[in-house]
């Protein structure tokens, strides 16, 4: 059998394979080469995709990069970087729709186990509130908060209002502390303590507040802090 040049050509191009067999054949770095376009003088878009791998040690790390970090790696700059983060961004907000329906947040573990992918390894603290119906079925989830946390920035107001525009009648908070340590702070002891002073009022129950790391939690819930 004569294979010809173009054949080869085509075999090697990323965007034409993923026409002819479809995204599911591609591997990671071709994937990342669709989205980079172009490469360098130095490297192709494929070479580029590989190296970006490498830096970041792999396809998993690729949902907690930072646009920083996506610019300092040679033959990337902002618009590619842009391309990259949006994708990503998409992928884990299908991912958050998909995965969160029909959860039923009945004990700290399926909390944690849920949670654990999404914030473990960010480099901020995420707060989250889920808001639950009365058979603790999610009704929303809500990011409301990125950064250090404390008690000007987690509002009681900002918590307890989406919770009445969703009609929830429980809440759970699940935030991240990203050097790894799940023992709550200060801060954390007065929010949660704030929060349920509130929810006490207004009845609409603060069921636990977790804290996630990279490789266990904590529960006020457990450890009878609520």
């Amino acid at each position: 059998m004569t294979v010809r040049i173009k054949d080869l050509q085509t075999f090697d191009r990323p965007r034409e394979r993923l026409i002819k067999y479809g995204a599911d054949y591609l591997t990671d770095e071709e994937l990342i080469a669709i989205l980079l376009k172009t490469g360098t003088k130095k490297h192709s878009a494929k070479d580029l995709a590989t190296i970006l791998l490498n830096e970041i040690d792999g396809i998993n790390n690729l949902n907690s990069i930072s646009y920083e970090k996506l610019i300092s790696i040679e033959g990337i700059k902002q618009s590619k970087a842009c391309d990259i983060m949006a994708a990503v961004e998409l992928s884990r907000r299908i991912n958050d729709i998909k995965d969160i329906q029909n959860v039923k947040f009945n004990n700290c573990e399926v909390v944690y186990n849920y949670y654990k992918n999404k914030i473990a390894y960010e480099l901020q603290e995420h707060f989250y509130c889920v808001y639950l119906d009365t058979n603790k079925r999610i009704i929303k989830e809500k990011l409301l908060f990125k950064g250090t946390l404390n008690y000007s920035i987690v509002h009681p107001r900002e918590v307890f209002k989406e919770a009445y525009l969703v009609g929830a009648s429980a809440i759970i908070c699940v935030h991240n502390h990203p050097s790894g340590n799940v023992l709550p702070s200060k801060q954390d002891l007065d929010i949660t303590k704030s929060l349920q002073e509130v929810g006490s009022i207004l009845g609409i129950k603060i069921v636990d507040h977790i804290i996630v790391g990279k490789n266990n939690y904590y529960s006020f819930l457990q450890n009878n802090d609520i």
